[in-house]
């Protein structure tokens, strides 16, 4: 892969409108039990703790940046096409 994802995840709100509409299912968003330790698949408390990108299923294709309505998401490096995206 020759581009990266970033996440602010100190501003992200946890709406989950990236990971609805990542064509490739690359995100997931979830929260840590606390006394389980295992993934929670819903907002505790109004706020995701976790967002993980596969970047093996990644694309590149920046469909997340613009679901973000808080821009909390931005790629950089070059995607599959070759194609600069901005950082």
């Amino acid at each position: 892969m020759a581009f990266s994802v970033h996440v602010n995840m100190s501003r992200c709100t946890g709406c989950g409108n990236c990971v609805v509409a990542c064509p490739v299912n690359a995100l997931e968003l979830y929260t840590i039990d606390p006394v389980t330790k295992e993934k929670i698949y819903h907002v505790l408390n109004g706020k995701s703790i976790n967002l993980d990108v596969r970047t093996e299923l990644c694309a590149g294709c920046g469909v997340c940046v613009g679901a973000c309505p808080y821009k909390v998401i931005s790629l950089s490096g070059r995607g599959e096409t070759g194609a600069l995206v901005p950082s």
